[in-house]
């Protein structure tokens, strides 16, 4: 199978939002299409159909050349079936059949990776990750996930369910998180950030609401954002201390809002981590930015056309 794919169409599937996405060989993206997502699998289904048939439609040669799609999406998930296996931020996504619909709708390869593992992928390839052999990628998203390179290959584990540091116990209690208190999702995820804040306050705000409260020192805003930037530096050194990366790199709300988490992320590293292995340890946010999403799914099309 060739290494250099022609046309791609990635799908990237969040708590939040689903983002459908059309490349070029070149790497161009030549449209995208953004929706909420949809309680209801059949309706993003749908939806996201809809999106693929509009960009057919704008795109030059109206994708003929399609060679694969990527899908990248919140785990667990059953890559090779291809099944959504209800994620904590897809409750109702009971073992939907992802790949086959999308095979269905564009009658080419699809290919299904965890969020995680395809920003890792991502990053590694094209951004903050590029020449480390040993990375850790965390999303800090909606929720909080990881993707492990390790030896230079992607790492899934026994079952491919390798990198859900979310669900880890990080404290005897806190905010509800991956289906459980004191979890770290429920410390450094946007819903449980948002969580802590409401619990506290008895108002519902946004993350980037609450970090611009902070910003502007109200003083619960700055208590939730403390904790939950004290516990991500928790986190990250048990990391450093199992797996010895050469780089950690953090996604959305991290490199949105760097300035407010790094001087406490940073001293809770120094707290709780080996100094041989924090020494050679860089922390990063996701270079790539906004875009993303939009290249681990096209990414995971181009991993898994390499690999069929």
């Amino acid at each position: 199978m060739s290494k250099d794919p022609l046309e791609i169409l990635g799908v990237d599937i969040g708590g939040t939002k689903i983002a459908v996405s059309s490349w070029n060989a070149k790497g161009e993206r030549l449209g995208k299409e953004r929706f909420a997502t949809p309680s209801r699998p059949a309706e993003a289904i749908a939806l996201i159909e809809g999106a693929i048939g509009r960009l057919r439609s704008s795109a030059p040669g109206g994708l003929a050349q399609l060679a694969a799609a990527g899908i990248s999406c919140g785990g667990p998930l059953d890559e090779k079936a291809g099944l959504v296996l209800s994620p904590p931020n897809l409750p109702s996504w009971d073992r939907v059949p992802i790949v086959a619909e999308l095979e269905r709708i564009l009658g080419v390869p699809a290919f299904l990776e965890n969020d995680a593992n395809a920003c890792a992928l991502a990053e590694w390839r094209w951004g903050a990750g590029q020449g480390y052999d040993d990375l850790v990628f965390m999303t800090f998203g909606t929720g909080l996930g990881a993707g492990l390179i390790l030896g230079g290959r992607l790492y899934r584990g026994r079952e491919g369910s390798a990198g859900e540091v979310g669900h880890i116990r990080i404290d005897a209690d806190g905010p509800l998180g991956y289906g459980k208190r004191g979890s770290w999702e429920g410390f450094c995820s946007g819903g449980g950030i948002e969580r802590a804040y409401a619990e506290e306050t008895g108002r519902a705000e946004a993350t980037e609401a609450i970090c611009r409260l902070a910003r502007e020192g109200e003083a619960t805003a700055r208590r939730v954002i403390a904790t939950s930037a004290d516990k991500l530096g928790a986190g990250i050194a048990l990391l450093m201390d199992i797996l010895n990366p050469g780089i950690v790199v953090i996604g959305s709300i991290f490199a949105r809002a760097e300035d407010l988490f790094r001087p406490i992320m940073e001293k809770a590293i120094e707290r709780e981590g080996l100094p041989s292995a924090r020494a050679g340890c860089v922390v990063a946010p996701a270079l790539l930015g906004e875009d993303l999403g939009d290249l681990a799914a096209r990414c995971v099309a181009m991993e898994g056309l390499k690999n069929a």
